[in-house]
C-alpha cells in the first residue's frame, strides 16, 4: 500500500470529519469557564460511570476518522477492479461510524473492507492499520488534542460529586490523549487498548472492556453508566447490563442520534453539558 498523496490530504480529512460535530477546546479554557456543579438526576441514581474516550471526552475522533481515510483511500486507489462501488473513496464519516469507530484498529479494517467485498488477508488488514496508526500518531504530535469543554464540566461535577469514574477506550493511545487534554487526574481507572490486548478483551460490541472498567472501580454493571457515541459501543453497554447507556451524538442528525437509539442507547445527547443540572437530553 503506498503512501499518502500529500500531507495536504490528511489535513482536510480531519475538518471535514470535525463539521457539525460539537466544537472542542483546551482544558484551560473550559475550567475558565462557570459551570454547574450538579448531575442531572439521571446520572445521580448510579455510583459510577465509564466513559469512552474518542469522540466522547476528546475531539479525537476526527482525527481517527482522517488518519482511517487516507489510509483506506490510499489502498481504494490501488485496486484493478472494474466495480466502482468497491473502489468508491472511504466517507470519513458514515463509513467510520458505521465500520470503525470504537473498535481496534484490526477489527474496523476488516469490518470496513468486508463491508466492500475486498481482500481481508491478515496481511492487507494489518497493511491498512499500520498505515492508519501511523497517520494518527503524526497528527497527534503535531496537533495535540482537545476535551470538549461540555464534558469537562461534566467530569468536574462528578468529580465533585465523590462518583467514580473510568475511561475506557479501543485506543491504545487513551492514556496520551487523556493527558495531552489535560484530564488524565480526572478519572480513577483507564482501560485503554494496551490492557485489553494484554488481557485478552474481545472489542466491541461486546461489552468485556466496559465490565473490566466497572470491576476496577469495584461497582457492579447494573449500578454503572457508559457513555458512548460509537454505535458498536452502545451495542456493548446494552450487552452488559449497564443500568444506563448514553448515547453521543455529535452530528446532531435525526438519523444518527435515531441509530445510537436502535443500537442500545437509553438517551442521546449531543453535549455532555446536557447531563448537567438543567440540561435537556433527547
Amino acid at each position: 500500500m503506498g503512501p499518502p498523496s500529500s500531507a495536504e490530504e490528511f489535513g482536510p480529512s480531519v475538518q471535514e470529519f470535525g463539521r457539525g460535530r460539537g466544537e472542542a477546546t483546551s482544558v484551560a479554557r473550559a475550567e475558565s469557564d462557570e459551570h454547574p456543579s450538579t448531575p442531572a438526576t439521571v446520572l445521580r441514581d448510579v455510583r459510577a460511570v465509564v466513559f469512552d474516550t474518542d469522540g466522547v471526552i476528546t475531539d479525537s475522533a476526527r482525527v481517527h476518522a482522517a488518519a482511517w481515510k487516507t489510509a483506506f483511500d490510499a489502498y481504494l486507489c490501488e485496486l484493478t477492479s472494474d466495480d466502482p462501488t468497491r473502489r468508491r473513496p472511504f466517507d470519513a464519516h458514515d463509513d467510520y461510524l458505521r465500520y470503525v469507530d470504537g473498535k481496534s484498529r484490526l477489527d474496523g479494517a476488516e469490518a470496513f473492507l468486508a463491508s466492500r467485498g475486498l481482500d481481508r488477508s491478515a496481511q492487507t488488514v494489518r497493511d491498512i492499520a499500520e498505515e492508519k496508526e501511523r497517520l494518527f500518531v503524526r497528527r497527534l504530535s503535531e496537533h495535540g488534542i482537545d476535551a470538549y469543554p461540555g464534558t469537562v464540566r461534566l467530569l468536574h461535577a462528578l468529580r465533585l460529586a465523590g462518583t467514580p469514574m473510568a475511561a475506557a477506550s479501543a485506543s491504545r493511545h487513551a492514556r496520551e490523549i487523556l493527558t495531552r487534554a489535560g484530564v488524565a487526574d480526572l478519572f480513577d481507572v483507564v482501560v485503554d487498548g494496551g490492557e485489553a490486548a494484554r488481557l485478552g478483551l474481545p472489542g466491541k460490541p461486546q461489552p468485556h472492556l466496559f465490565l473490566e472498567a466497572a470491576r476496577r472501580l469495584g461497582v457492579p454493571a447494573r449500578r454503572t453508566a457508559v457513555v458512548e457515541d460509537a454505535l458498536a459501543g452502545v451495542e456493548a453497554g446494552r450487552r452488559g447490563g449497564f443500568a444506563l447507556v448514553v448515547g453521543v451524538d455529535r452530528g446532531g442528525t435525526a438519523d444518527s442520534c435515531a441509530r445510537l437509539l436502535r443500537h442500545g442507547a437509553d438517551l442521546v445527547v449531543r453535549d455532555l453539558g446536557e447531563l448537567l443540572l438543567g440540561g435537556k437530553p433527547k
